[in-house]
């Protein structure tokens, strides 16, 4: 109960943390004017955003050395007032130079929150962190739905800057409420005294399909949110007046997806992890392979199915470390993992408009992304699938005894 808040806490950073990415796409539209002070041509203001992006990937890689000289509590003050602050100058802003600065510097911040927050919330959730990290992921998802929206609905009403301003506020005052909740040093502590002694070979095992499954699906995961809209548009949209059909479409499919982070996260507090994974592995490739060539409206039943098992899989992934890796290295590895996922997300934007323009449609960008899907299922097989990991007591009587033995057989996998 007494970490409730934290929890609380920890989910609403996640949701301003994608909401913040996606405010100036929207923005963007009411910036771009003749005689503005940015201009009337909508790329080149989108581009401001570039540094952005690029300071959110690179920037996650040192929080795991940052974590562990200021600490996991610290980091999360400073993104939640950094952040805050970052918004707020990009709601000032009067020049290009000075927007993409901010963004650049709002970018920074909120890079701290995958590798610490995620981390933070799977010590808050102590042994139920598969739900936890399943409603967590639920407020993400909000978050990239609610920025568009919002942005556009301020902009309307107030102006451009507002849509900065506001989770701007936002964010400093989760700032204040993050400084008033118990600190959770002492927790930190007890998790790591009672983290179990597992095999190294399996540690690594599982080190190794966390990495090669953040590179494939953060190239995948990325390509599909950022087709699906014009997807719907090829399949459903043969007249103008259809248009908005594509975009109710494109919304349904990627609420599957939230929908399916919240299921398997209970799911994953009941079953171990590859059980979980390895169905959702498999129905990945022919899914896609299926979109690339349906027709109409068959697209949108099978673009929610992606949508389920693309979402869905982030979930397993977050708890992977939660299983395998101990408390004190998880921070590393999720700046790792994130800084890893984020090169294959970045190479998802260029590979969709090559193969768009060279053929004509996007059934050529579905069925690549098909093929990097059998990557993910070779993770599935690969990664090691324990009871241990329902009951962690069980691997204390697997470790080697101080004689050298072991203490008690574990069936095998």
């Amino acid at each position: 109960m007494a970490m409730r808040p934290q929890i609380a806490l920890i989910n609403a950073a996640h949701g301003l943390t994608h909401y913040s990415l996606l405010i100036l796409p929207t923005a963007v539209l009411g910036m771009a004017a003749q005689g503005g002070a940015f201009g009337a041509e909508y790329g080149p203001i989108l581009q401001l955003a570039t540094g952005m992006f690029l300071c959110y990937g690179l920037f996650s890689l040192p929080q795991g050395w940052l974590a562990a000289r200021i600490g996991r509590r610290a980091l999360m003050a400073i993104f939640f007032f950094g952040a805050a602050a970052s918004l707020a100058a990009c709601g000032a802003a009067r020049t290009p130079v000075m927007l993409a600065l901010a963004l650049a510097a709002a970018g920074a911040f909120v890079a701290i929150y995958h590798p610490v927050g995620t981390a933070l919330l799977i010590e808050a959730a102590s042994d139920r962190p598969g739900r936890a990290i399943g409603v967590n992921g639920v407020f993400g998802n909000v978050g990239v739905a609610l920025a568009p929206v919002l942005t556009a609905v301020l902009m309307q009403a107030v102006s451009w800057r507002a849509g900065f301003l506001l989770p701007a506020a936002a964010l400093l005052l989760l700032g204040l409420a993050w400084l008033r909740v118990p600190a959770l040093e002492a927790t930190a502590r007890q998790a790591q005294a009672a983290f179990p002694p597992i095999p190294r070979h399996l540690v690594r095992r599982a080190v190794i399909v966390l990495l090669l499954i953040a590179a494939t699906s953060g190239l995948v995961f990325n390509a599909f949110t950022v087709l699906i809209p014009k997807l719907m548009q090829e399949r459903l949209a043969t007249s103008p007046s259809l248009l908005p059909l594509a975009g109710v479409a494109a919304t349904v499919a990627t609420l599957c997806g939230a929908a399916t982070q919240f299921t398997v996260g209970r799911m994953i507090d009941r079953m171990t992890l590859r059980r979980v994974f390895m169905p959702m592995a498999l129905a990945l490739v022919p899914s896609l392979a299926l979109l690339a060539v349906a027709p109409g409206w068959a697209a949108v039943p099978l673009a929610g199915a992606v949508a389920a098992t693309v979402f869905g899989q982030v979930t397993v992934n977050e708890t992977m470390a939660a299983r395998y890796i101990a408390p004190a290295l998880r921070v590393r590895l999720y700046s790792l993992r994130f800084f890893v996922g984020f090169l294959g997300a970045a190479a998802a934007p260029p590979l969709v408009a090559v193969l768009h323009d060279r053929t004509g449609n996007l059934a050529a960008a579905v069925l690549v992304l098909a093929l990097c899907s059998l990557v993910t299922l070779a993770c599935a097989l690969y990664f090691p699938d324990r009871p241990e990991e329902l009951r962690p007591d069980l691997w204390r009587a697997a470790a080697p005894s101080p004689a050298g033995g072991t203490a008690t057989a574990i069936p095998a996998e």
